[in-house]
């Protein structure tokens, strides 16, 4: 996969973790574990024949650094120039 296609991936997936928060199908807590499910996939590959282990601990990072900071695809609501708030108040919902 090129590094393009792993962008649009990654940006299509907090997008849809953003609505998904967005509307109450899920909560910011579930989106969280969601999140945490897929880094300690990746961290916990083990045995990687084809070199990509390095792949996988750069991606748990990503997806371990979207946990600490905040998502990546919106940071300002369109209406108000503000930060997108979570359902627990705090901002960028994930």
């Amino acid at each position: 996969m090129s590094g393009a296609a792993g962008l649009a991936a990654l940006s299509i997936c907090e997008s849809m973790l953003l609505s998904m928060t967005d509307t109450g199908v899920i909560d910011g807590n579930e989106a969280k574990a969601i999140l945490e499910d897929a880094a300690t996939a990746h961290r916990n590959v083990v045995g990687v024949a084809d070199g990509k282990a390095g792949d996988h601990r750069e991606a748990a990072a990503i997806i371990e650094a979207i946990i600490i900071g905040g998502n990546s695809v919106r940071h300002r609501r369109s209406d108000s120039g503000g930060a997108v708030p979570a359902p627990d108040g705090t901002s960028d919902g994930l």
